[in-house]
């Protein structure tokens, strides 16, 4: 049995493999991008501090956002790069204040997007080895292929990014397709010439409830969300549509099943699923091998609940079900910190102390 002096040698040795630089980001970081690109839900678990200049911090609560962050304002978006980390993380959970340590890779602007996950998956299996775990629970998920399955499913197009937000959210999911269906394809519309009206009726009893519309949710951004709430209520989503959902995403189970089951359901409802299912197929064989003895599963409706994420998604569980490792594609995420084109990126980050607890002896 390794000592934990042992195990943190090891550690260190992935961390700085050849090839990848380790980093190590502020500690004390503006908390309004996380706001902005994990959102409230995640918001409620940071650790704040309100500066003399006004403005927000959080003690650093994951390390793949200042990353990447920092490689965008450094002008290198498209430039391969492979950034390694290990060090402390700051949540809030219910018991209080939490501080974590995660080590983790994020491998950005890779020519090859595909050999670049495998090459995450192949570091969170290699660190879990470290702790001797040779058979962890492997989830999977395919944010690709749910947005490919809503590409190709008849409905009106206000409703698919509602439901794109809703993904990885089974209970939110759950609520808003019974709320597709009860809707029932209500009627209604807004006056013609109407819009440029509620926007300065809107400025107006915000004035008078003494709100300043120069500052926080401005009235067109109110009307504009008044004006998708009247547009989701007059859209129809046809029942097939709404029971194909529903059979999506109850699928679950070992994954090459969850996969033919799929292939067949695109093929009943004749949508064009080849490629994400093909990226899926293809991970899966190369987790097989990495970890000849693990319990690979496939769930429909997993995704991380943060909306950056592009691909295939996973997570390594211990056997009592705390997740060890996770991580995936997550292209969209250099775009909404400012890179001016597509980025292809895949991470991962892994719980240390998770692993000390559990499997440390």
């Amino acid at each position: 049995m390794s000592t934990a002096y042992e195990r943190n040698l090891a550690l260190i040795r992935l961390v700085e493999a050849e090839g990848i630089a380790r980093v190590d980001p502020p500690m004390l970081l503006e908390a309004n991008q996380y706001f902005e690109l994990a959102g409230e839900e995640f918001g409620r678990s940071l650790m704040m501090s309100l500066g003399n200049d006004g403005v927000e911090y959080c003690l650093r609560p994951e390390f793949t956002i200042p990353i990447v962050a920092q490689y965008v304002k450094q002008g290198l978006a498209g430039a391969p790069a492979a950034y390694s980390y290990m060090g402390p993380v700051f949540r809030q959970n219910g018991t209080g204040p939490t501080e974590y340590v995660q080590a983790g890779v994020e491998l950005l602007g890779q020519p090859d997007s595909d050999r670049a996950l495998d090459e995450v998956l192949t570091f969170a299996r290699r660190t879990l080895g470290v702790y001797g775990v040779a058979a962890p629970r492997i989830r999977l998920g395919g944010v690709a292929l749910f947005e490919a399955l809503l590409a190709n499913a008849d409905m009106p197009e206000a409703w698919r990014p509602r439901l794109r937000h809703r993904f990885g959210h089974p209970d939110a999911m759950a609520r808003l397709l019974d709320r597709v269906t009860a809707d029932e394809g209500t009627t209604v519309s807004m006056e013609p010439g109407g819009a440029e009206a509620l926007v300065d009726y809107i400025a107006e009893q915000m004035l008078a409830a003494g709100f300043n519309p120069e500052t926080g949710r401005r009235p067109e951004e109110v009307a504009a969300r008044y004006a998708e709430k009247l547009a989701l209520a007059a859209a129809r989503v046809p029942a097939e549509t709404v029971a194909m959902l529903r059979l999506y995403l109850s699928i679950e189970g070992p994954a090459i099943t969850a996969f033919d089951e799929i292939e067949a359901l695109g093929a009943h409802y004749r949508m064009d699923l080849a490629a994400p299912l093909a990226a899926l197929r293809r991970h899966q064989a190369m987790l097989a091998r990495l970890a000849p003895e693990a319990e690979i599963r496939f769930d429909a409706s997993f995704s991380p609940r943060l909306d950056y994420y592009t691909g295939v998604v996973f997570e390594m569980l211990s056997p009592l079900g705390a997740v060890l490792a996770s991580g995936g594609q997550y292209d969209r995420l250099l775009q909404l910190l400012g890179a001016g084109r597509p980025v292809a990126a895949s991470g991962c980050a892994v719980w240390v102390n998770r692993l000390e607890q559990e499997f440390g002896g």
